[in-house]
């Protein structure tokens, strides 16, 4: 199920979702949003809408300080970590901690958290995940060049995964996360 697209541009980062909930062959056009903001923070999630509702509603973000890759890698996930534990969402395989995969925007910067807590940063700028991410990357990167707003490359993603995914259904949200504070 679902699209989650994610777009850096000029010191912000701009999320956008699709709306479907699936199971099997059932589709549901949900109301609950799959990107959102927590703070100073735009999240996108893919995986289970239980972890969603645990990013938007207990999660306590908190604020980015110091070197933003260790600030991501270590104080982010470790209250990701509790947050999910405490929701009963995280699961352990083989003694490994698993949760799901979710965009986070925060002060320009876009990273994607993978289901084993890795966080990565595209050098794109870009970045995509779920059932439809492959097709929504190729459409970011087609347009990458063609001067285009953010809300216009994230939609031409969306529609495309929309187009060719099963698993993603309109309606489209979007969110921005906010500016670094000055």
């Amino acid at each position: 199920m679902t699209v989650i697209v994610g777009l850096a541009h000029n010191g912000r980062v701009h999320l956008g979702g699709d709306s479907a909930g699936v199971a099997g062959l059932r589709i549901t056009v949900r109301r609950d949003p799959k990107v959102f903001r927590n703070g100073p923070y735009a999240m996108g999630f893919t995986t289970s809408f239980r972890m969603g509702q645990l990013l938007h509603h207990a999660f306590r973000a908190p604020k980015p300080k110091g070197d933003l890759d260790r600030f991501m890698t270590t104080v982010f996930v470790d209250k990701l970590r509790a947050c999910l534990k405490d929701g009963g969402w995280a699961r352990k395989d083989s003694e490994q901690e698993q949760a799901g995969t979710f965009l986070v925007g925060i002060y320009g910067r876009l990273f994607t958290v993978y289901d084993d807590y890795q966080i990565a940063e595209p050098a794109d700028g870009y970045a995509a995940v779920g059932c439809g991410g492959e097709f929504a990357l190729g459409a970011l990167h087609a347009t990458a060049d063609l001067g285009l707003k953010p809300r216009a490359r994230l939609g031409l993603a969306l529609t495309a995964a929309g187009y060719h995914s099963a698993g993603v259904s309109a309606p489209f949200s979007y969110v921005t996360a906010r500016r670094r504070p000055s």
